[in-house]
């Protein structure tokens, strides 16, 4: 899905990085170490996803495209909720392939900002497993809510 949006480039990554905070990596390292239970990483994931994701990867290409003459802007995101993918992963670990899912904000030739990102709904209901799908329809619906949080338009695919 690509959706325009109506900000500049930097500000609506400001607020997407706020509203999608990086992981937590010495948290949930420590938690690993001391085999936590599971109802402490789902409190201290709740914590750290106040709209039901964190970013676990992020990478500027503006600089690197710009060698090649490249005028765009773009910053790939690899957003998602381990909780969430917890809930398929028992079905099947292969949907690792879309969790986290895949987001890049980007600004056009005519400095036009765009957020293009996986719709979860579409990768997840790909294995063909009705516990995947569901949980694949329910990211759907909480893309939606952090789209709105986001003040971005919210495609009706989402809210189906």
């Amino acid at each position: 899905m690509t959706i325009q949006i109506d900000d500049s480039f930097d500000g609506f990554r400001n607020r997407y990085e706020e509203a999608v905070p990086e992981y937590q990596t010495d948290r949930f390292d420590a938690l690993i170490a001391r085999s936590a239970d599971w109802q402490t990483v789902l409190d201290a994931t709740a914590e750290n996803a106040p709209h039901d994701f964190i970013l676990y990867w992020s990478r500027e290409f503006t600089s690197l495209m710009g060698l090649a003459g490249d005028r765009g802007r773009c910053v790939g995101y690899l957003m998602g909720n381990h909780t969430i993918a917890q809930r398929m992963y028992r079905y099947n670990p292969g949907i690792m392939l879309h969790a986290p899912l895949r987001a890049a904000i980007v600004e056009d030739a005519d400095h036009a900002t765009w957020f293009t990102l996986d719709q979860p709904s579409t990768q997840f209901g790909s294995f063909n497993t009705p516990q995947i799908t569901k949980v694949g329809r329910e990211l759907d619906h909480k893309l939606a809510a952090l789209l709105e949080h986001l003040g971005a338009p919210v495609p009706a695919v989402l809210t189906k």
